[in-house]
Formats: C-alpha cells, sequence, structure tokens
C-alpha cells in the first residue's frame, strides 16, 4: 500500500487535511517568536527614544503583516507552498533558485539556532557545549519530522510560555528602570535615523516572511490564514522586539534570555531560550526540506533528517562563521516574493489554473531578471533596501511581463500538432 504524504511536499494540501485557525495561529507565532528579532528589538532600543520605537515597531511590522498576508492568502486558496508557488512564475527548473536559497538559508539558521541556544546554556550550566548542541539539534530535528502537527502543539506549549515568562521579567526590568515614565524619559547616547531604524525591523524577518505560504497552505480559509497570519507578524513580533528594547535600555541586553539571567531567573531563562529557538527551527528546517524536496523529489522526512544532521554537525561553525553569509543569502529572499505575489494578483489577476493541471515551461527568464533587479535594487538604491527590493522586483517583473510576448501561440501550435493540450502560460 502506497505511504500518503501528509506534508504534501509536492502537491496542494487538499480540503479534507486543512486546519482550523488557532492551530495555524499557533504555528505562526512559534515561527516569529525568535530570537534575532530581540536582537533587532535591542538595538532600536538603543537608537531610539521609547516613542519612536514603538512607532518604527508597528509601522515595520505592519508592512511585514501586509507583505506575509498577501502571500497566506495565495497559500490558503492554492494549498501550494512556496517552492511550489514559484514555479507559475520562474518555471518547473527555475523554481530550482528560490528553493536553493531559501532552502540554504533555512539549514543554515537552524544550525546557528542551535548553537544560540546551546552556548549560553552552557555558560550558565557549566554543560559541554557540544553535548547541548547534539542533544538539542536531535530533538529539533525529531520534532520537525512530525511535520506541521507537532509544529502546532509545540507553538501551543511555547507561545504562551514564552509570552508569560518574558512579559514578567520586561515587567522587573521596567520597575527598575522606574517604571513606565523611566522608559519614555529615555534617550538614546546616539540617535538612530529612521529609514535605518525602519530598515532593521522590516529586514530582520522579511526573509523568513517569505516562507509564509509553507505553513499558511494548511488553513481551511484564505480569511484564517491572512488572520492568523497578520497577527503573528504585527502582534508576535512586535512583542520580540519590545522584549528587546526594555532589556537593551534597562541592561543593555537585547537578549530576554540573558536578561532573566540577570534577574537571577536561570531556569525560566532557559526555558524561554529554548522554546523561543526551538519553535523557530522547527520552521526553519521544516521550510527547507520543503524546498529540497522540491529540486530533488526525495521525501521530506528523509530531507529533514539530513538537514538536521547537517546543521547539528555545523552548529558552531555556522554560529561563528556563517551569519554574515546568511544574511547575504536572507537579502535575496524578499525579491521571490515579490514575483508571486505580482504574478498571482496582477499577472493572474487572483486565480491560478490547478497545479495537476499544469503543464510549466522550464524556466522564465523573465522573472530571473526581475529577481536580479530586484536584489539589485535592495543593495544599490538609496533609501529603505528591503522596500527597495520588493518594488523594485514587483515593478520590473510586471513591466518585463507585460511588455515582452511569452510566444505563447507557438507553444500551443506545436503541443496542438502532438495531439496534446497545454496549460502553460
Amino acid at each position: 500500500m502506497e505511504k500518503i504524504d501528509l506534508e504534501f511536499s509536492l502537491q496542494p494540501v487538499p480540503k479534507e487535511h486543512r486546519t482550523g485557525f488557532w492551530k495555524i495561529l499557533a504555528v505562526m507565532l512559534g515561527f516569529t517568536f525568535f530570537s534575532a528579532s530581540m536582537w533587532s528589538g535591542g538595538t532600536l532600543g538603543n537608537g531610539l527614544s521609547f516613542i519612536n520605537f514603538i512607532w518604527i515597531v508597528l509601522a515595520g511590522n505592519l508592512i511585514l503583516g501586509i507583505y506575509t498576508g498577501a502571500l497566506a492568502h495565495i497559500a490558503a486558496k492554492t494549498g501550494l507552498s512556496t517552492h511550489l508557488l514559484t514555479k507559475y512564475a520562474f518555471g518547473e527548473k527555475g523554481s530550482y533558485l528560490s528553493s536553493l536559497l531559501l532552502g540554504v538559508t533555512q539549514v543554515g539558521w537552524f544550525g546557528v539556532g542551535v548553537a544560540m541556544f546551546a552556548v549560553p546554556v552552557q555558560k550558565a550550566t557549566g554543560l559541554n557545549v557540544y553535548f547541548l548542541i547534539i542533544v538539542s539539534g536531535i530533538l529539533m530535528t525529531i520534532t520537525a519530522i512530525y511535520g506541521i502537527k507537532a509544529l502546532a502543539i509545540l507553538g501551543v506549549v511555547a507561545v504562551p510560555s514564552i509570552a508569560i515568562l518574558g512579559s514578567y521579567s520586561v515587567l522587573e526590568a521596567t520597575e527598575t528602570a522606574g517604571g513606565i515614565q523611566g522608559l519614555l524619559d529615555y534617550q538614546p547616547l546616539e540617535a538612530m535615523g529612521l529609514a535605518t531604524a525602519i530598515t532593521i525591523c522590516i529586514g530582520s524577518f522579511i526573509s523568513g516572511g517569505t516562507l509564509t505560504p509553507d505553513f499558511a497552505r494548511f488553513a481551511k480559509t484564505a480569511r484564517s490564514g491572512v488572520v492568523s497570519t497578520v497577527i503573528a507578524f504585527f502582534l508576535g513580533n512586535s512583542l520580540m522586539f519590545l522584549f528587546g528594547a526594555v532589556g537593551a535600555i534597562v541592561y543593555n541586553k537585547s537578549d530576554i534570555s540573558d536578561v532573566m539571567f540577570l534577574q537571577g531567573l536561570i531556569i525560566p531563562a532557559i526555558i524561554v531560550l529554548g522554546l523561543n529557538i526551538w519553535t523557530t527551527n522547527e520552521n526553519a528546517l521544516y521550510a527547507s526540506s520543503l524546498g529540497f524536496a522540491n529540486i530533488t523529489k526525495i521525501s521530506k522526512k528523509k530531507i529533514v533528517v539530513f538537514n538536521g544532521t547537517v546543521g547539528t554537525i555545523t552548529a558552531m561553525w555556522l554560529y561563528n562563521h556563517f551569519v554574515g553569509f546568511l544574511t547575504i543569502l536572507g537579502s535575496t529572499l524578499p525579491s521571490i516574493g515579490a514575483i508571486v505575489l505580482v504574478d498571482y494578483f496582477l499577472l493572474k489577476r487572483g486565480k491560478y489554473k490547478p497545479f495537476n493541471e499544469m503543464k510549466f515551461k522550464a524556466v522564465n527568464w523573465l522573472a530571473i531578471i526581475a529577481w536580479v533587479g530586484g536584489v539589485a535594487a535592495a543593495n544599490l538604491i538609496p533609501g529603505i533596501p528591503p522596500i527597495n527590493g520588493l518594488l523594485g522586483t514587483a515593478i520590473l517583473y510586471a513591466v518585463l511581463m507585460k511588455c515582452i510576448p511569452q510566444h505563447e501561440e507557438v507553444v500551443n501550435h506545436l503541443d496542438i500538432r502532438k495531439g496534446g493540450e497545454i496549460n502553460d502560460y
């Protein structure tokens, strides 16, 4: 009897396998409860007044929410992951580019995350750091094998724990600062420009947000997928920034676990750190497996084990050397999301042909050109790089696709001579 891939790595998620709002919300909140967001919040806290910090975080995460919410809408409507959606715009072989970039980036962040847990816990407990890396890497890999159901269960446990413990720590820190008024009176020694601040806010998680369809495709309705995603990125991510900012202002520490260590809350700190990284790493490993499954057609579970093993073995090296490279890779991902959005909403007017009926072209070189142009816009044009990249890619892709003929008639004619039917475009 043939086994059914319940993660639907290479096909749309059927309606009968979709899940409700609360489970999707738990998964998405687990995704956005990310240590790097707290570090980014700490950077903003050190460079902005508290009032400016609040406005920047709300504005930046609203933009993130709109971007990821739009991707969630497409995913819930089609049931497709990011990697399968890119076939419509990039083509069958062209989609391998996005899958490779997304997959490598997420495996790298998985390894970094394992070390991010092991190093501070080793300092607090004295346990061998490599022992901690191996144990945590194995546990994170095992739970990722079980897919979206495990992600939902872990999110249900982790998200409230992080929110409660983190909020308690922030309240303690606020009292140390002299209450809310103490935070409002805070002025940074060196003020940060607003463009730089919004760049940090959006850029810290927009590459991860591009993977939203990998999780939102399981939503029963487009509305539940969009609402859960917007809540996670607008409210959940804002909470992470707040945790980091208050710690930076009061203790000069942007990670809530470091703040808890200083407050004498060692066990809660380890719990928060572990759950925080676990939820994000689960999503990273899960998303990377979908990307490599698109390229290799190997089952997702086998790829999860392989990716988890690679990430665990290389964790310390990644932690010490790879973050810069991962950041560069991350700057290339939002342009992929921009192309998917333009292709679906503008060019196809909100309706894709069913995935199983499509015969995709090999490579859509116009999408590749638009992707390259968008990455260049993000890195070369003055302003806010993430927004430059999104807008530059979107405009370039739309103009190219509208102005350059796709020779659809020739392809259809050749296919008709063979007696077949083609659904390419």
